[in-house]
């Protein structure tokens, strides 16, 4: 095994490098017992170094953030908009923001009325689309022929073909919608639906909060949701439906569970909302239940793994409502929105050990209000999204960027 052992690192001093050379074995070829004993050290020494260095320069550092308060950019036509239901980022690096126009109020919708109200403004479409500097690059939906639009938005999620999937929250809102980037429709699975919950039919949805395709696999699984409790994956063709799992992989149950007691046994079923699903680089599937304070890690075909807890002691709406993985090639950490303690938590993604936090509760740039979306891009900075009378995108830069350690 070939063992390189780094240089001597900076906080070494002068004279101590002077003293290894003046022992080097080309000076020293008939040593003193002291030298005998300070060569030793210096093996000692050596063998330390080159043991830490190694283990060292594994490690991933744990990002840090600063808010970038000029993204993005204005909107052109006096559009505003309203609460953000969904973020995306695309292979672009393009972020998509889906949001509520209906979220608006009247006075924040002034010059759309008739005769206008005030000098602004008027409701931007529900999806946006901007790059890394804030301009806005396209914009589209809404009501249209041969689909149902949700009657409030939420979850959006771009694919490694460029389409586009939305879903919604509305009380009828009992499906996905899948796009062309331009906003051409291709796909809709489930339909809108007063019946109960029922986390065990497959021909509707109930209340989807998270959307993210396997495009490898040709999979959509669907974070489902705010009435059931369960991931649902359909073929992301055909809409075809595969296999469901509840919580530690067991069948769901919609069965009330009562108030969220922290001191009470883990709830072996999840909580409203099943808020979100990603899928790491190793092929697990991460699901956020967020009123019970963890995310639960499963295989693609559901099969349990392991959970991360994060302050379970939160009560409310819960802790974790929403992440993305870093960008090293291990994603070694989770960036985690917690729009009840509105912070994003960085969590070890190994085992859930909180490394550090961004933001707090408040109004100014990189503070939040309900914070309820995050997504990350290629280059680690993350954009956020606010709903209640939040209704903001903010950009936090990743102030710590470099070539990731190996």
């Amino acid at each position: 095994m070939d063992f390189n052992v780094p240089s001597v690192p900076e906080f070494v001093v002068p004279e101590f490098v002077q003293r290894m050379e003046d022992f080097s074995p080309e000076r020293t070829m008939h040593p003193t017992p002291f030298q005998s004993r300070f060569a030793l050290v210096l093996i000692s020494f050596s063998i330390a170094l080159a043991i830490a260095f190694p283990l060292a320069s594994c490690a991933q550092d744990v990002p840090r953030y600063q808010v970038d308060p000029l993204w993005p950019l204005e909107l052109p036509n006096n559009w505003i908009i309203g609460q953000v239901g969904g973020l995306a980022v695309d292979r672009e690096d393009h972020i998509w923001v889906l949001q509520r126009p209906a979220s608006n109020t009247v006075d924040e919708l002034g010059a759309s009325l008739k005769p206008p109200r005030s000098l602004c403004c008027i409701a931007a479409p529900p999806v946006l689309e901007f790059d890394t500097q804030g301009h806005l690059l396209n914009s589209w939906g809404g009501p249209g022929l041969g689909f149902d639009w949700p009657t409030t938005e939420h979850g959006i999620y771009v694919d490694k073909d460029g389409n586009v999937w939305i879903g919604g929250n509305g009380p009828a809102d009992r499906h996905v919608l899948k796009f062309k980037s331009d906003g051409h429709f291709l796909l809709q699975i489930g339909h809108p639906s007063s019946d109960p919950p029922n986390s065990l039919r497959t021909d509707i949805l109930g209340r989807p909060a998270g959307i993210e395709v396997d495009s490898e696999a040709h999979e959509v699984y669907i974070a489902d949701g705010y009435l059931n409790k369960r991931v649902i994956v359909f073929d992301s063709g055909t809409g075809a439906f595969k296999r469901l799992w509840g919580a530690y992989g067991n069948p769901p149950n919609d069965a009330d569970p009562g108030p969220y007691d922290p001191a009470a046994p883990r709830d072996q079923q999840f909580r409203n909302p099943v808020h979100c699903v990603h899928i790491s680089r190793d092929g697990l599937v991460y699901v956020c239940d967020r009123v019970n304070d963890r995310i639960q890690v499963f295989t693609k075909q559901g099969k349990f793994v392991k959970e991360l807890t994060l302050r379970p002691e939160t009560l409310g709406m819960g802790s974790t409502w929403q992440f993305a993985f870093s960008t090293d090639e291990r994603q070694t950490f989770l960036l985690v929105a917690d729009g009840e303690n509105n912070v994003i938590w960085t969590i070890r993604r190994e085992d859930g050990v909180v490394q550090g936090q961004t933001g707090h509760n408040g109004r100014n740039a990189g503070q939040f209000h309900w914070l309820h979306q995050l997504v990350s891009d290629s280059r680690g900075d993350l954009y956020t999204g606010e709903v209640d009378t939040g209704k903001r995108l903010q950009k936090f830069v990743l102030v710590n960027r470099g070539k990731p350690q190996k």
